[in-house]
């Protein structure tokens, strides 16, 4: 669980803003279910959390039971948030289009519901460490690169792999949400076994792969 105090960059303690999951939990529980969330106006008062925040909502629609749809919406926002956090952004770039989107209130109370129990257990496990991981440059490039190649599997119609990756990634958003990096480094553990389980073995990333390379040549 994220301290009420951190140190600030002056070494002075800077006040807690309810910036870990507890954000989750506040975004989703009050208000109208039929109401749209704009993603600029979740994330518009964050401050270290904001990509974790950013990335929650991003794979809200990996866990549709709806072959192909999720992964189509999840896996280009998973990419983005990870070019983003490659080149070393510090907040997440919303283009327009996307800031002005954003999951229905409801949508996100039925995911935070099912998973609240979780959500609070975790809250009581997770808390700052090894925050190098979430802080050093090339920490932040092996995290980015990470989140880019499992959101482009999420959006490839590779069979019974939504959840799978949607949990790997919903763990990548819980660790940068509490600035975890032990949990950071078993989300890296994990991603990079999918990666090498279904990236290498996957004929739709190999197809892809040669399309690329038939409109490079």
């Amino acid at each position: 669980m994220t301290p009420p105090d951190e140190p600030g960059p002056d070494g002075g303690a800077e006040p807690y803003r309810n910036e870990g999951i507890r954000t989750l939990l506040s975004t989703f529980e009050q208000g109208d279910p039929d109401a749209m969330l704009r993603l600029r106006d979740i994330l518009g008062d964050l401050q270290q959390s904001a990509f974790g925040v950013f990335l929650f909502v991003a794979i809200l629609p990996a866990f549709i039971p709806i072959p192909g749809l999720g992964g189509a919406v999840s896996g280009p926002l998973t990419i983005l948030i990870g070019v983003q956090i490659l080149i070393g952004l510090r907040r997440p770039w919303l283009p327009a289009f996307i800031g002005n989107r954003g999951p229905r209130r409801g949508t996100g109370q039925r995911f935070v519901g099912k998973i609240a129990p979780l959500l609070r257990w975790l809250d009581r496990l997770l808390r700052p460490r090894l925050t190098w991981l979430l802080d050093a440059v090339p920490a932040n490039a092996v995290t980015g690169l990470l989140l880019i190649a499992t959101g482009l599997l999420l959006s490839l119609p590779i069979p019974f792999t939504n959840y799978l990756f949607g949990v790997i990634l919903l763990l990548f958003a819980l660790a940068l949400l509490e600035r975890d990096g032990g949990l950071l480094l078993l989300c890296w553990i994990a991603a990079i076994g999918s990666i090498v389980a279904f990236g290498v073995t996957s004929d739709q990333l190999v197809e892809l792969f040669q399309h690329w390379w038939a409109k490079l040549s």
